[in-house]
């Protein structure tokens, strides 16, 4: 088993991040107009969420060929070289 390179091991990172920007923007844009700290926080979290539960679901869905490859055990990707003389 090989270990996870430095990108892989970084990508849960990246989610968090990018979900803690898009939350800290939700909340400093309802903070601005109703100018209640208390509902701005609860949009603050429930936004860091739900953008956390979309970018994981989207992650899970862009799969590539080479992960199913490997989640495979290695064989051939299709049509790579199949040799059943079926064109």
């Amino acid at each position: 088993m090989t270990t996870p390179s430095r990108r892989d091991r970084m990508r849960p990172v990246e989610l968090l991040g990018i979900s803690a920007i898009i939350a800290v923007f939700t909340g400093l844009v309802v903070l601005l107009s109703t100018r209640e700290v208390m509902l701005a926080l609860i949009f603050l979290g429930v936004a860091f969420i739900v953008v956390v539960v979309v970018l994981a679901m989207l992650q899970l869905a862009a799969t590539s060929d080479q992960d199913d490859n490997d989640m495979l055990g290695g064989h051939k990707t299709p049509g790579a070289g199949d040799d059943d003389g079926f064109h």
